[in-house]
C-alpha cells in the first residue's frame, strides 16, 4: 500500500492510514493547521484550539479498542461560519457579530462530532451569506485556489477554497440560491443541495427559511455521500426537517454509489441554460458526450420562459430581512438584535448590493402581496420543472452550474447579486435537490461544474449519476 499523502486525501484513505498505523489524527490535524497557516487564500477565519486535543482522544480510543469511533472518525472538517459552534466564535461573515460565541452547536455540527469528525476551522463568507462573491466585512476577499486573481464563489467561499486547496478533508456550506454549488463549481468540488429540510438547519442562519439548506462540499462524490449519511435526518427543533421522514432512502447514500449508474439513464440537457460563454459551453458539451459514453441517453430540452420564472420566484428581497431577524431573535445575547441594527451602523461590506435590497423588503412578508405572488409562482415553477422530468421520463436535468467561469476580482463588478448568471437558482427556487460535480476547465484554467437536478427527495439518484460521471471522467485535480 502506498504511503499516505495529505493532498487529495479522502475519508477512506485517511481511515486506511489510521488502521494501518501510518497516520494519527493528531498528526493529520497538525498538518492541516500548518497548511492553513501558510495559505494565501484567506479562506479560514478561525481554527479550533480543541482540535488537537480531540484528535489525541480519538487516537487513544482507536489504540485501545481497535475500532473507529464513528463513520467520520478523525476527519478534520471546515465549517462555513454561519454554522454555529460552541467552541468557536460564529460571525455569520458580519463584523457586527464578531466575538459572538453560541452556547451550543448547530445540529449538523453536533452530528459531525457524534460521528467522530473533528471541527478544525470556520471559513469565510460574505455578510449573512448575501452574495455570490467572497467579500465580507469580517474577512475581506477570499481568493480562488486555481487563480488567485479570481473569486472562489459565494456564499460558501471559504469552505470552497479551503477544501479545494486541501486545508481540510471535507467541508460544509449552506445553500439558499446556490451558495454550496457556486463555490463548488468555481473550486472544482462536489457540492450537494438537498431537498429543503432533509438536513436540519437548527443553528445555521438562513436567508429564505423554506428554501435554505446545509450541504457537503468535498473533493469526491463518495465523501459527499458519506457526509449526507451523517447529516440527513429529522430534528424536532427544525419543523422543516420532517422532509427527512418522507425521503426515499432505503440504504445509505454511500452504499448506493455505482460506477455503472448512468447505463440506461435518461438525462435532459437544458439548452436554454447553457449561456453564451464559449469555454463553459465547450466543457458542458464534452461532459454530455461523456455522459453518453457512460451509457446515458441525453436529450435536449428547454424550460419554457426560464428567466421569467426565476425572476418571478425570487424571494430574497421579500423575505430575508424577516427571516434573519427571526434567527437573531432566537440567539442567546447576540451583539445585534436585528439586521437593521447592523445596517444602520454600517457594519457590513458596502459592496454587498443585496443588503440594500434586503433592507427595502417588507417587515412581514406574509402580508405583502408581492411576496405572496412569488410564493405561488414558486409552486408553478416546480410543477413546470418536475413535469418536464416526468413527461420526458428523465432521471435528472443537467446544465452548467454557472453560465460563466469564476470572475476575476475586478470583473465581479460586472454583475449584481440578482443579475449574476448562475443556474443554481433553478433547483433553489423550485426547492429541488441538486449536485454539482467537476466537469473540466476553460482554456484559462478555471474550473467548470456540471449540475444535476432531480425530483424531490431523490438525492440518491443524483449522487449515483454524479459518481458514475466522476469515475468516467476524473476532472477533479488539485490546484
Amino acid at each position: 500500500m502506498p504511503a499516505f499523502e495529505l493532498p487529495e486525501a479522502t475519508i477512506a484513505s485517511i481511515h486506511a492510514a489510521y488502521a494501518g498505523g501510518d497516520l494519527t489524527a493528531a498528526g493529520l490535524v497538525e498538518d492541516y493547521l500548518g497548511r492553513i497557516a501558510a495559505s494565501p487564500l484567506n479562506a479560514v477565519l478561525a481554527t479550533s484550539e480543541d482540535a488537537a486535543g480531540r484528535a489525541r482522544e480519538l487516537d487513544d480510543e482507536l489504540a485501545r479498542t481497535g475500532r473507529l469511533a464513528g463513520p467520520l472518525h478523525g476527519i478534520p472538517v471546515a465549517l462555513k461560519d454561519n454554522i454555529e459552534t460552541a467552541d468557536l466564535p460564529t460571525t455569520f461573515g458580519s463584523i457586527a457579530m464578531q466575538g459572538y460565541r453560541p452556547p451550543e452547536d448547530a445540529t449538523v455540527t453536533r452530528r459531525l462530532r457524534e460521528a467522530g469528525a473533528i471541527v478544525l476551522a470556520k471559513t469565510t463568507l460574505p455578510d449573512w451569506a448575501s452574495s455570490w462573491f467572497s467579500y465580507s466585512s469580517v474577512s475581506g476577499d477570499t481568493r480562488n485556489p486555481y487563480d488567485h486573481d479570481r473569486d472562489p464563489g459565494g456564499s460558501s467561499s471559504g469552505t470552497g477554497a479551503a477544501v479545494a486547496a486541501n486545508l481540510a478533508a471535507v467541508g460544509l456550506g449552506t445553500d439558499c440560491g446556490g451558495s454550496v454549488r457556486v463555490p463548488s463549481s468555481f473550486c472544482n468540488l462536489v457540492g450537494v443541495r438537498s431537498t429543503p429540510g432533509l438536513v436540519p438547519r437548527t443553528g445555521t442562519s438562513y436567508l429564505v427559511i423554506p428554501q435554505d439548506t446545509v450541504g457537503p462540499m468535498t473533493r469526491t462524490v463518495t465523501d459527499a455521500a458519506r457526509l449526507m449519511d451523517v447529516l440527513a435526518g429529522y430534528d424536532p427543533a427544525d419543523p422543516y426537517s420532517v422532509a427527512a421522514t418522507v425521503a426515499r432512502r432505503e440504504r445509505p447514500y454511500a452504499d448506493g454509489l455505482d460506477a455503472g449508474a448512468l447505463r440506461g439513464a435518461r438525462i435532459g440537457l437544458v439548452t436554454n441554460a447553457l449561456g453564451d460563454d464559449p469555454g463553459v459551453t465547450a466543457v458542458v458539451r464534452a461532459a454530455v458526450d461523456a455522459l453518453g459514453a457512460a451509457g446515458a441517453t441525453v436529450v435536449e430540452v428547454e424550460i419554457p420562459d426560464l428567466f421569467d420564472h426565476i425572476v418571478a420566484t425570487s424571494m430574497y428581497t421579500d423575505r430575508s430581512k424577516h427571516d434573519l431577524d427571526q434567527f437573531l431573535a432566537e440567539r442567546h445575547d447576540p451583539p445585534v438584535r436585528s439586521l437593521a441594527e447592523a445596517y444602520e451602523r454600517g457594519q457590513y461590506d458596502k459592496r454587498l448590493d443585496l443588503m440594500d435590497a434586503i433592507m427595502d423588503g417588507p417587515e412581514d412578508p406574509d402580508s405583502d402581496p408581492d411576496y405572496l405572488r412569488r410564493f405561488a409562482a414558486r409552486h408553478e415553477f416546480t410543477l413546470l420543472v418536475t413535469g418536464l422530468l416526468a413527461r420526458e421520463d428523465l432521471g435528472a436535468l443537467t446544465y452548467p452550474s454557472v453560465q460563466v467561469p469564476p470572475p476575476t476580482l475586478a470583473g465581479r463588478a460586472d454583475w449584481t447579486t440578482l443579475t449574476f448568471p448562475t443556474n443554481t437558482l433553478i433547483a433553489s427556487q423550485t426547492w429541488l435537490p441538486a449536485v454539482t460535480v467537476p466537469a473540466g476547465f476553460v482554456p484559462e484554467g478555471a474550473p467548470v461544474g456540471l449540475e444535476l437536478v432531480g425530483k424531490p427527495y431523490d438525492e440518491g439518484t443524483l449522487l449515483r449519476y454524479a459518481y458514475a460521471f466522476e469515475q468516467a471522467t476524473g476532472h477533479r485535480r488539485a490546484p
